[in-house]
This record gives C-alpha cells, sequence and structure tokens, in this order.
C-alpha cells in the first residue's frame, strides 16, 4: 500500500510539474521597458465585468447542415465584457467574430484587454462555424453571421436603453465596430462593406487574418470606412499574399499591420498552449481541415453575391498548402502585438479625446514599426 501511495505521489508531482512548465515555461520576449509599446500593451484602468448569456433570433433559421435538420431560430452563446465604471460611460461597442471551427473563447485575452481601455465587447459563438457545430463546422454559413452581428447590436443598443440592464446608458450608438478572426474577420468584413448584409452603424473594422481573396476593389467601395488588416507573413491557413496584401490596394484608406513570422492560429489564445511548437499552424491546418471535409470542394461565392458585386467567382485559397512550415514566432509574443495594434486602431477611431486619437495614429503610422521589428505598416493612398 505504501509502494502504491509513493507510486501515485510521484505522478501527482511529475503531472504538477509539467503542467508548471507548460503554463509558465517559454514566456515570450517583453516589449522594451518604458517604450509606447511597452505602455500600451498593459490593461488598462477600468475593472472588467465578464458575462456569459445565450441570445436567441427567432426571426432567422439555422439551415439544416449534414444531419442536423436545422432550427427556427438562431441561438447565440455569448459572452460579454464591460467596464464596471460608470462614470467614463458611454463606452463603445464592439463585437467579436470567432474563426471557423473555433468560439467565442479564443479572443478572451483581447477583448477582457479591450474593455479595461473602456470597450464594451460581445462575443458569439455562431451556430454553425463552431468547433461543435451540430452536424459539423460549415464554412458556408458565414453569409448569414454579419446577421449575428446586426442582431446583436440589436439586442444590446436595447439593452442600453432598458433601466433594469445593467447596461443601461452604457452603448454610445455612434461608436459601434467590429473586429475578428480568420472566419470571423471575414464575417467582420461582410458586415462593415457588403451593400446587403452590412450594418451602417459599424463604422470602423479590423480582420485578424481574414480572408479577402474572394473579393476585388469594387467590393470595398460599396461603404468605405476605417479598415484595418493584421496578418502574419507566414499564415498557412488564410495566406498573407492572397489575402493581405492587396488591402491597401484595394481597400479606400485600408491599412495592412504584418507581423514578420506570425502563425494563423497563434492570433487565437488557444495557441498558448502551442507555443512549445515551431509552428501551431501545423495544428490548424489539421483541425480546419478535418472539419470542412468534402465541404471545401463545394462552390458557395455565390451565396455572398454576383460579380458585380466586386465578389470574384475564379478566386481560389491555397489553403494549408504551405510545405515545410517556417518556424513561428512565440503566439505570447504575436498576442501582445496583436493587442497594441488593435487597441491602437479602436482608439484612434473611437476615443472622445483628440490628443488619445492623435497619438494612436501615430503609434500605427510610426512608433509600432520603429519598436516591435516584427511588424510593418502600409497604407493605402488617401
Amino acid at each position: 500500500m505504501k509502494t502504491l501511495l509513493k507510486v501515485l505521489l510521484v505522478l501527482f508531482l511529475v503531472v504538477g510539474l509539467v503542467l508548471w512548465v507548460l503554463a509558465t515555461g517559454k514566456q515570450p520576449e517583453p516589449f522594451v521597458p518604458g517604450s509606447e509599446s511597452a505602455a500600451r500593451v498593459q490593461p488598462g484602468p477600468l475593472p472588467v465585468v465578464r458575462v456569459e448569456r445565450d441570445y436567441v433570433d427567432t426571426s432567422r433559421p439555422a439551415s439544416a447542415n449534414g444531419d442536423y435538420p436545422g432550427a427556427d431560430e438562431r441561438r447565440l452563446e455569448t459572452t460579454l465584457w464591460y467596464p464596471n465604471d460608470r462614470q467614463s460611460a458611454p463606452y463603445p461597442l464592439l463585437v467579436y467574430s470567432h474563426g471557423f471551427s473555433s468560439s467565442r473563447q479564443e479572443g478572451e485575452s483581447l477583448a477582457a484587454y479591450l474593455a479595461s481601455h473602456g470597450y464594451i465587447v460581445i462575443a458569439p459563438t455562431f451556430p454553425l462555424t463552431h468547433m461543435r457545430a451540430p452536424g459539423g463546422p460549415r464554412v458556408q454559413d458565414v453569409v448569414n453571421q454579419p446577421g449575428d452581428v446586426t442582431f446583436l447590436i440589436d439586442e444590446l443598443l436595447a439593452a442600453a436603453e432598458d433601466p433594469g440592464s445593467v447596461l443601461y446608458q452604457q452603448v454610445d450608438p455612434e461608436r459601434i465596430g467590429a473586429l475578428g478572426l480568420s472566419l470571423g474577420g471575414l464575417t467582420s468584413t461582410l458586415a462593415a462593406f457588403h451593400p446587403q448584409l452590412r450594418d451602417p452603424r459599424i463604422t470602423a473594422a479590423l480582420s485578424i487574418a481574414g480572408p479577402t481573396f474572394v473579393f476585388t476593389d469594387t467590393f470595398y467601395r460599396h461603404h468605405p470606412l476605417p479598415f484595418l488588416m493584421l496578418a502574419g507573413d507566414i499564415d498557412a491557413i488564410v495566406p498573407w499574399e492572397d489575402n493581405a496584401q492587396p488591402v491597401p490596394e484595394q481597400v479606400p484608406g485600408g491599412e495592412l499591420v504584418t507581423l514578420r513570422g506570425a502563425s494563423h492560429a497563434g492570433f487565437a489564445d488557444p495557441a498558448a498552449m502551442m507555443r512549445w511548437l515551431s509552428n501551431p499552424d501545423a495544428v490548424g491546418c489539421w483541425i480546419v481541415q478535418r472539419s470542412m471535409g468534402d465541404s471545401q470542394e463545394e462552390p458557395w461565392y455565390d451565396l455572398i453575391g454576383p460579380p458585380e458585386m466586386g465578389i470574384n467567382y475564379n478566386a481560389d485559397s491555397a489553403l494549408c498548402t504551405m510545405d515545410p512550415l517556417p518556424d513561428a514566432m512565440n503566439p505570447l509574443r504575436q498576442q501582445m502585438l496583436t493587442r497594441v495594434v488593435v487597441g491602437s486602431f479602436f482608439d484612434r477611431e473611437f476615443s472622445r479625446s483628440a490628443a488619445t486619437r492623435e497619438a494612436a495614429d501615430r503609434y500605427l503610422r510610426e512608433v509600432l514599426a520603429e519598436e516591435l521589428l516584427e511588424a510593418s505598416y502600409v497604407r493605402a493612398a488617401d
């Protein structure tokens, strides 16, 4: 009996040591102390409240999917982050959209960071593109997700008018933005620019490694607004050359921040546990290709709109064709870079302070690349 207890104790200690190493080891190189980047990456001064809530849109159905017969409604499990400080209200509202075969938890650290700096952030898990979607994740349902974004904006603006809501008088209807990762980046782009699916209340949008290869120049001219693409140059899932590089040329006023050595999966919180790998996209490609299955070959660009709308039916994605995968930066470092870029972009667009807006603009245009050698910035000709 004593021998068994000793064995169990040793196993417990070994497992504990392994978990501790995974949680605390291989930390990213910090930003230079005293630099503007080091100041910007810090959490903001506001305490943050995190709330889980389900929203149900009874006006739109969830489509049939594989062996799933569909539903008469679209159910959105969401997480809401908001500043616990009514004195500075109302706050800008940001809707975060997750990537394919993922969930709202992928952007947890970014959302909490933004909320601490004075934003209300809501992130849904979409009905048919998340990792455990009934019938399997289906990429084509992205065309229904801008409607989910609009529905959530409606719900939060209604809550801001309800004296019984914790969000009463907390949401600024004039400052609403959209952002998302990968397929969520595409969702945000559709919600911002699409002539039929867009929400005109969205006045700034940011795509983190989101697909754009299906769009021509025409698409972005339906409803011009501030738009920034943040992407890694070794992205194996949404290749930089086809999706990020064209943004300054195609989007009026469009901006591109490129992170040298950044993977696709490295933008998501779960990649923190993959920092021991040479490139998290090895896992990301396996998940995406397994989830897409035969649907990868199904044409679906016509679901977005006709060619005259700016949809390129002949577009082709080089999904997971990069071989071999180059070594990628530490995902924790990548997520630090993401926070300062995303925070600066929305501060520039939504801050009430002219000085804050000007400082954020200067940081993106000049300071970012000076202080963080992995980053470069390009803006379309005005």
